[in-house]
C-alpha cells in the first residue's frame, strides 16, 4: 500500500516535471544561473538528510563533492561556451524528469524510506541504552566488591570478568579474573578464562603470561574444553600445528555426546588440518547423536510405563546392542568408553574394567598429553579400588 502511495506521488512530480515541455509554444531554456541555484540547493538538501540520519557521513560526502564538481563544471561552461539552445534545455529536462524519479525510487529500496531510516536509528538508540545500563551495573559492582573488607566474593569477581568479555574490555576482566587466580582453590575454568581474556586483550596472540594461564588450567583439569582450545591455539602458534590439531582431534574424541563448544573445535581442526594435509572432520563424527537420534519419542515413552524390572531389561539390551557393535567395530574408541560407562552405570565392574581397556589399548600412540588417557586411567583406578 506505501508502494502504490509513492507511485503516485512519483507521477505527480513527473507530471509536473514534464509539463512545461508538453505544453505547446512554450520552450524551456534553463539558465545556468538557474542551474547553479538548483545546485546549490541540492546542497542544502544533503546537509539536510544527513541531520536527520537519512543518508549517512559518507553518503553526504560523496553527494556534496559530485554537487561541487559539477557546480564547478557549470561556471567553466559558461565561461567557454555561449548561452544553450532551448533544444538542449529540453532534452536536458526531459532527461532529469525521467530518471530522478527513478533513481529516488531504487535509492529508497535500497537504503530504506526516512521512516525505516528513523526506526533504525531508534533501534540504536534502544541498544545504545542497554549498553549503558549494562556498562553503570557493571562500575556499580566493581565499586562494591572493591570496597568489601575481604576484597569481594569471587562469584562477584566472575560475573563482572564476564560482564567486561561481553563489553569487549578485554584488559579489565583480565583484572577482574586475575582477584581470582590469586585466591586459594581457584579452578581450571577460572584459569582459563583469564587466558582467554588475556588472549583476547593482545588480539589473538599468546603472551608468557596467558600461556602461563593455559597451563595452569590443563594441568588442573585436562578435559575442560576451553583449556584444550587456548593449549591448541598456543600449539599452532608456536608452530607445532601438528600437535594442536591432535589436541583438537583427542578432546572431540573424549566428549560424551554433543555440547556446543565442539562445533568450534571441528571448525579449527579443519582450518588447521588443510594447512597440513589432514583429512577434514564432521561433528556426526564425534557426536553421533546429531546423525543418530537414538530412541525414538515412542521408545522413551514406552520405558517410562516400563516396571523397574523391564526398564533396567530394556537398557540392558541397549548396552548389549552397543557391546555387539563393537564387536564388528572393535576400533571405535568412543563407542569402547561409552560401554565401558554404562557398565560403570550398571555396576557390571568387570566388564567396565574390560572396556575401559580395550580403549586404553586404542591410545597406545596418541601423545601423553590426551586427556583421554588421565581419564581412563582415573576409571580404572577407582574400579580397581
Amino acid at each position: 500500500m506505501i508502494w502504490a502511495g509513492f507511485g503516485f506521488m512519483t507521477l505527480i512530480a513527473v507530471l509536473f516535471a514534464a509539463w512545461p515541455l508538453l505544453a505547446k509554444g512554450k520552450g524551456v531554456v534553463a539558465t545556468e544561473d538557474g542551474t547553479s541555484a538548483v545546485l546549490v540547493d541540492q546542497l542544502d538538501e544533503v546537509q539536510r538528510d544527513h541531520e536527520r540520519g537519512v543518508i549517512s557521513e559518507g553518503e553526504a560526502d560523496a553527494a556534496r563533492m559530485e554537487i561541487k564538481r559539477r557546480i564547478l563544471a557549470l561556471s567553466r561552461k559558461t565561461s567557454d561556451a555561449g548561452p544553450q539552445s532551448a533544444g538542449d534545455g529540453n532534452a536536458a529536462m526531459y532527461l532529469a524528469a525521467l530518471f530522478v524519479p527513478i533513481l529516488a525510487i531504487g535509492y529508497y529500496s535500497i537504503n530504506g524510506t526516512p521512516v525505516s531510516s528513523s526506526r533504525a536509528l531508534e533501534a540504536l538508540q534502544a541498544e545504545r541504552e542497554e549498553e549503558q545500563k549494562i556498562a553503570d551495573l557493571a562500575q556499580k559492582l566493581f565499586e562494591r566488591l572493591t570496597s568489601e573488607p575481604n576484597g569481594g566474593q569471587s562469584d562477584g569477581w566472575m560475573l563482572l570478568g564476564q560482564t567486561y568479555m561481553r563489553m569487549g574490555k578485554h584488559s579489565d576482566a583480565v583484572q577482574a579474573f586475575d582477584v581470582i587466580t590469586r585466591r586459594e582453590g581457584a579452578t581450571s575454568e577460572t584459569w582459563s578464562r583469564l587466558a582467554e581474556a588475556l588472549v583476547m586483550a593482545e588480539a589473538g596472540i599468546v603472551t608468557p603470561r596467558a600461556q602461563s594461564a593455559i597451563d595452569q588450567a590443563f594441568r588442573l583439569d585436562p578435559a575442560n574444553p576451553a583449556a584444550a582450545f587456548y593449549m591448541a591455539v598456543s600449539l599452532e602458534q608456536a608452530g607445532k600445528t601438528k600437535d594442536a590439531h591432535d589436541l583438537l582431534i583427542s578432546r572431540l574424541n573424549e566428549a560424551e555426546g554433543f555440547a556446543p563448544w565442539m562445533e568450534t573445535f571441528v571448525a579449527k581442526a579443519n582450518r588447521i588440518g588443510s594447512e597440513i594435509g589432514r583429512a577434514p572432520v564432521n561433528l556426526a563424527s564425534f557426536a553421533p547423536m546429531v546423525a543418530d537420534p537414538g530412541p525414538s519419542a515412542d521408545d522413551v515413552a514406552a520405558a517410562g510405563d516400563m516396571t523397574e524390572e523391564d526398564r533396567s531389561a530394556f537398557i540392558r539390551s541397549m548396552v548389549e546392542r552397543l557391546a555387539s557393535r563393537l564387536e564388528d567395530e572393535p576400533d571405535d574408541l568412543e563407542g569402547w568408553m561409552r560401554l565401558a560407562n554404562a557398565y560403570t552405570v550398571l555396576g557390571e565392574r568387570d566388564n567396565a574394567v574390560s572396556a575401559y581397556e580395550k580403549a586404553s589399548a586404542l591410545l597406545q600412540n596418541a601423545p601423553e598429553t590426551d586427556p583421554r588417557r588421565q581419564r581412563i586411567e582415573r576409571a580404572l583406578s577407582e574400579l580397581k579400588g
